[in-house]
């Protein structure tokens, strides 16, 4: 139903954040069906519903706190003018998101989930240090995979992490990536991804489609990994799942799961 995924080429080995069984399912900023997004109480939800994997984001607190948000800013999520980077955690925490739930922290997302992997999208320049140092103080670098649009965001916290940590491709590495892969030119693909361990990408890009059979499996001859964001509807993640695609990124864990149950019971 689904084709192998190649053992990547990092010499440190595949890291202990995909031995789960495939496909995964990514729960973007958790199950935010009720409740706000990117906090405590969307990630509960999440793995209630059956959710192992947890895509979030972090920006930087005024005192270089590692915050679960994706907004540098705070109108969308709070209704509140200014930014995360304006407000120390202590402030921040005084911020009701609705129905009494608060920000949350990293370090105790992390805490409050020691079995579960978290995706972690590094937001900022000034989140990475506050970012590494919540993992480590949690003992996470096993289940945490580390991602950004900017390789330089992506680098800087990978740098303290140590390269073991899980990784996924940046913009500028995917991009080229994809033209090799389209091309057929293996090795060029495992050449400009040989610092990552998966890709996370749209259906398309500038028009041009990222996911089609051939290109999932010249991808996985590359040694990576292929997560699409964000898909929501059941019958769109099957036909993405048969061309071989690893993982789903959704906001609808809740109907995820059970189609990835049923994957793993046909694979099986």
């Amino acid at each position: 139903m689904r084709a192998a995924v190649a053992k990547r080429h990092r010499t440190s080995g595949t890291p202990p954040y995909f031995a789960s069984p495939l496909p995964r399912v990514l729960a973007h900023r958790g199950l935010a069906l009720d409740v706000p997004e990117n906090t405590l109480a969307s990630f509960g939800k999440a793995i209630e519903a059956g959710a192992v994997y947890i895509e979030t984001d972090v920006n930087a607190s005024a005192d270089g706190i590692a915050i679960t948000v994706h907004d540098p800013d705070l109108d969308r999520v709070a209704g509140v003018p200014g930014t995360v980077a304006g407000f120390t955690l202590a402030e921040l925490q005084q911020i009701d998101l609705g129905g009494g739930v608060r920000f949350s922290t990293l370090a105790e997302v992390l805490a409050a989930h020691p079995e579960t992997r978290f995706n972690i999208d590094i937001k900022s320049e000034d989140v990475a240090a506050p970012a590494a140092a919540a993992i480590i103080a949690t003992g996470a670098i096993d289940r945490v995979l580390i991602t950004s649009f900017s390789t330089k965001r992506r680098r800087a916290t990978v740098e303290l992490l140590g390269d073991g940590v899980a990784a996924s491709a940046s913009a500028g590495e995917f991009v080229p990536a994809l033209v090799f892969a389209k091309l057929g030119i293996v090795p060029l693909v495992r050449f400009v991804l040989r610092r990552v361990d998966a890709v996370q990408i749209p259906r398309a890009i500038y028009g041009i489609s990222t996911v089609t059979a051939r290109t999932v499996r010249r991808l996985h001859a590359a040694g990576v990994e292929v997560h699409v964001w964000t898909i929501n509807d059941v019958e769109e993640a099957r036909e993405l799942l048969e061309k071989g695609v690893d993982g789903i990124v959704t906001d609808r864990a809740d109907l995820m799961v059970p189609l990835a149950q049923t994957f793993r019971h046909a694979a099986s």
